[in-house]
């Protein structure tokens, strides 16, 4: 007679109840996840981050919000304070905590038009670059360092600048290793502006840039020609006193006393004439 396998379940189990589950100790408590899988409007976080055993919470949460934001969002203190409570104390602390940490790199730069602006580098991976992971047809050029600063004229008239900017132009028929591009000519322009501004000839100028050049190739002409504007810059010319206008010379006029001429804007009495002892007379 056949006998039932008593070692075999009755009938096939579905999921194991929650209160049943073997690794579960209801007396144990502790943090529960209960997650719902996002699939739109999220941002990804690394735990480097998110349990950083340095960073505060001002600053992690910090972190969190820029790395959420689009590109070209404003992120100065100015900004984040008005949009959160912690003030701008706190939040000038935590940006300094991420930049420390590499989250955050800040970089001064100038725009055409001789502005400087600073411009806020978010990084989700500290020490890794973006171009060090992005598929070869995509990676991104490193971006040059800005030019240093020039000098810049004291009266910036558009005839200056236009002659300063036909002037670096024409560098390259005298040594073509001085080709610039739109932008450096734009930034070099006031540079060469103070110098002619300083009655230093076109001729001079150009021969100030263009002789001594390194034998070697120029990685950057638009670099050397900055620094040379700047560190070369010609004192301005000796002051000169302004020419007193000439004499004005009034015309004749005969005088009503004595008939004799005298110079004078009207008619009338010559100086003689004009004294108390000619009158008396």
């Amino acid at each position: 007679m056949d006998t039932n396998d008593l070692s075999a379940p009755p009938r096939t189990q579905s999921r194991i109840a929650g209160k049943n589950h073997p690794h579960r100790d209801a007396r144990a408590g502790g943090l529960e996840h209960d997650h719902t899988r996002h699939t739109t409007r999220f941002t990804v976080i690394g735990n480097h981050l998110a349990q950083h055993p340095e960073l505060s919470l001002v600053a992690r949460g910090l972190a969190l919000y820029i790395q959420s934001l689009p590109a070209r969002a404003r992120v100065d203190i100015k900004t984040l304070a008005a949009r959160f409570p912690e003030g701008a104390t706190r939040i000038a602390a935590a940006l300094r905590e991420l930049e420390a940490h590499g989250y955050l790199r800040r970089e001064r730069e100038r725009i055409p038009g001789g502005r400087i602006v600073t411009r806020t580098i978010s990084c989700n991976q500290p020490g890794r670059s973006h171009t060090e992971h992005a598929p070869a047809k995509k990676r991104r050029p490193p971006r040059k360092k800005a030019l240093c600063a020039v000098p810049q004229p004291a009266y910036p008239s558009p005839t200056l600048l236009q002659k300063a900017t036909h002037l670096l132009a024409g560098l390259r028929r005298d040594e073509p290793r001085l080709l610039l591009s739109t932008c450096d000519t734009a930034h070099l322009a006031s540079g060469v502006a103070a110098w002619l501004e300083r009655d230093v000839a076109a001729t001079a100028v150009r021969h100030a840039l263009t002789t001594d050049l390194p034998p070697e190739g120029l990685r950057r002409p638009a670099a050397l020609l900055a620094h040379r504007l700047a560190a070369q810059l010609p004192p301005p010319p000796p002051f000169h006193a302004p020419v007193p206008p000439p004499t004005v010379r009034y015309p004749l006029q005969n005088c009503d006393g004595c008939d004799r001429a005298f110079r004078s804007p009207t008619p009338g009495r010559c100086h003689d004439c004009r004294t108390p002892a000619a009158a008396a007379v």
